[in-house]
């Protein structure tokens, strides 16, 4: 049988590329997928199809092409240490530009559906990619953002009142990366805002990647499940 969702790398800025992944219409709202610290690897492209299965266009750039344009890392020895050298030389001027251009080229692209107000594009992502979705969600104009255990968020609260989207935050409740009292000033810095802030019991830093040891599945299907019914609930009005 065919796969229904069809993928190709596109350019996003001159040597700046994504994995785009359309929906079986070929239409759909627009979603950044971004990455975790391991590259557009095979987790994330996957990642790029499951949500392109459910309906959205999505576009998951590849964040450290300045340096190591579509690595693809695995998550442990080497890779691990490759990964953490390339997210620690992922400056935070680069990383803005990267979020803007990302998501106006999505915005852009004739696959992403009108809809009143124009095309309507969200944003999520994982770890580092958690932290890109939520600078995206102060500074690109999203209409939604999604943040799974995004690392480095309560070092940047500042731009919590730059936030004008609804976002939802999800952590694991046991995270060497991400302490309680890192989630607690994160729900405290998004009160008054259109925010959720959830926490999934019994869950390690990379709940959702099927491809780590930390991998649990009950909490990866709740998570994955609100987090389609708030892209969809924000993304998909008429």
């Amino acid at each position: 049988m065919r796969n229904p969702v069809s993928t190709q790398w596109i350019e996003i800025t001159p040597g700046f590329a994504g994995y785009l992944a359309l929906p079986p219409a070929g239409r759909g709202p627009g979603l950044v997928l971004w990455q975790e610290i391991f590259g557009v690897n095979d987790h994330i492209q996957a990642v790029a199809e499951q949500y392109a299965l459910d309906g959205f266009v999505v576009l998951a750039p590849d964040a450290f092409w300045r340096q190591a344009p579509r690595v693809s890392l695995g998550y442990e020895g080497a890779d691990r240490e490759r990964a953490l050298t390339l997210m620690r030389a992922y400056a935070g001027p680069d990383a803005l530009a990267d979020v803007a251009a990302s998501v106006a080229c999505l915005r852009a692209r004739t696959e992403v559906a009108d809809s009143p107000g124009g095309p309507r594009v969200g944003t999520f992502g994982y770890c580092m990619g958690g932290r890109l979705a939520y600078l995206a969600a102060a500074t690109a104009g999203v209409d939604a953002a999604v943040a799974f255990y995004g690392g480095g968020i309560h070092t940047q609260l500042a731009r919590a009142a730059d936030i004008r989207c609804p976002i939802q935050f999800h952590y694991a409740e046991h995270d060497d990366n991400i302490p309680p009292e890192a989630v607690a000033s994160v729900r405290s810095a998004m009160a008054g805002h259109d925010a959720e802030v959830l926490v999934y019991p019994g869950a390690h830093h990379g709940f959702n990647c099927w491809a780590r040891a930390s991998y649990h599945m009950p909490s990866a299907a709740l998570a994955h499940g609100r987090a389609l019914a708030f892209l969809a609930g924000h993304l998909c009005k008429a």
